[in-house]
C-alpha cells in the first residue's frame, strides 16, 4: 500500500511539472469607421464582425471603432495602409482625385438602388483592380441608395435651388452645381452641426439619413431626384491580410460578394423604413417632380457625366470602357 501511494504521489508531482497548454488566443483585428454607430456603414461593419467571428469559430476577434474614434473619414485609406487600423471603411467620393476609376460609378449612370449599385461597383473593381488599392485587400464594396435633397425649405423647382447651400461631396456636389445650388463639401459626420448652425440648408444624399442622423427633425422636406450614389469600400492592411491563416482568409474571401450585396439590400430596406418613420414622426413632405421637370433636371447632369469621363480619361483610365462595363452590369442585375 505504501509503495502504491508513493507511486501515485510521484505521478502527481510529475504531472504538475509538465506545463499546461493554454487555449489559443484569437487573432485580434481592429476595424475603423467614420460615421456614428447607428448608420448603415457601421451596421454593415457589425454584421461583418459577427459573421467572421462565427464562421471562424472564434479564431478571429474584431474590435470595432465607429464614429471616427480611430481614423477619420479622409484619413481612412492612408491609416489602414500605415497600420493604424487593420481594417477601415471609406467613402471614395470624399477623395475624388484618388479613386478615379471606381468613382465613375458615382456619375449619373442610372444606378437605381443600393443593391444594384453595390454589385455593379464590386464587378468594376474586380475586373480592373485599380492601382489606388495597392497596399490593401478589399473586403467589400457597396454604395448608398440614390441621392435626394433633404432641406429646411421646400425645393419644388430649379428656381428654389438657386444659390441654396446644400452639403455634398464629389460628384453629388457637381450635380448640385449643375442645378444652380451652392454645394458645401464636408464629411457626413460634420453635417448635423452645420445644419443646426445654419451654415447649410440641407444636403443631397440618400434618405436613410432622415432617421439615422435625425435629419427629419431639422429637414421637413425631401425632394425626390433619384440621382447619383456614394461608393464605399472596406479595406484591410495588406501585410495583416498576408499574415492571416489560409482558413481565415477563405472565410473573408467568401464574404466579399455576400457582404456587398447584403449591405446594399439592407440600405434599400432601411431607406424605406426611414422615410416612413420621418413621415409618421416628423410630418416629412415628399416632393416629387413631374416627368417633364425630372427630365429637365436629368438633362442638366449630362455635362457632369461628360466631365467625369474626361477627367478619368486624362488620368489614364479607359473611362469609355469602364462606362460600357457599368451599363452592361446594370443590364445584368436588372434581370
Amino acid at each position: 500500500m505504501q509503495t502504491r501511494a508513493l507511486a501515485l504521489a510521484l505521478a502527481l508531482a510529475l504531472a504538475l511539472l509538465v506545463p499546461g497548454q493554454s487555449p489559443a488566443q484569437p487573432i485580434q483585428l481592429s476595424y475603423a469607421n467614420f460615421p456614428p454607430a447607428p448608420t448603415f456603414p457601421c451596421v454593415q461593419m457589425e454584421r461583418w464582425k459577427t459573421e467572421v467571428e462565427k464562421r471562424t469559430n472564434g479564431k478571429v476577434a474584431v474590435k470595432t471603432y465607429p464614429g471616427g474614434t480611430l481614423l477619420g473619414a479622409t484619413e481612412m485609406m492612408d491609416g489602414v495602409i500605415a497600420g493604424q487600423a487593420d481594417i477601415g471603411n471609406l467613402c471614395m467620393a470624399y477623395q475624388p482625385g484618388r479613386f478615379v476609376l471606381t468613382n465613375l460609378t458615382s456619375l449619373p449612370v442610372g444606378i437605381p438602388d443600393a443593391r444594384t449599385g453595390s454589385l455593379v461597383l464590386l464587378d468594376i473593381y474586380e475586373k480592373y483592380k485599380p492601382k489606388e488599392f495597392a497596399g490593401v485587400k478589399v473586403l467589400a464594396m457597396f454604395t448608398t441608395a440614390t441621392s435626394n435633397i433633404m432641406s429646411k425649405v421646400p425645393v419644388r423647382s430649379l428656381a428654389d435651388l438657386k444659390g441654396l447651400e446644400l452639403r455634398a461631396s464629389g460628384v453629388p456636389a457637381m450635380c448640385l452645381e449643375a442645378w444652380g445650388a451652392s454645394p458645401v463639401g464636408m464629411p457626413k459626420s460634420d453635417y448635423p452641426e452645420a445644419l443646426q448652425k445654419g451654415v447649410i440648408k440641407g444636403e443631397l444624399s440618400s434618405l436613410e439619413s432622415l432617421k439615422d442622423f435625425k435629419f427629419a427633425e431639422m429637414c421637413p422636406y425631401a425632394t425626390i431626384t433619384d440621382t447619383v450614389i456614394y461608393p464605399f469600400a472596406v479595406v484591410m492592411n495588406q501585410a495583416k491580410w498576408d499574415s492571416l491563416p489560409a482558413d481565415v482568409r477563405k472565410v473573408m474571401e467568401d464574404l466579399i460578394r455576400e457582404q456587398s450585396e447584403w449591405t446594399g439590400q439592407y440600405m434599400d430596406d432601411h431607406v424605406k423604413e426611414s422615410v416612413e418613420w420621418s413621415q409618421k414622426n416628423h410630418n416629412l413632405e415628399l416632393i416629387t417632380l413631374d416627368p417633364a421637370a425630372k427630365a429637365q433636371w436629368d438633362a442638366l447632369l449630362a455635362p457632369v457625366k461628360a466631365k467625369g469621363v474626361a477627367e478619368a480619361t486624362a488620368a489614364g483610365v479607359d473611362a469609355q470602357a469602364v462606362m460600357a462595363d457599368i451599363q452592361a452590369a446594370l443590364a445584368k442585375y436588372a434581370k
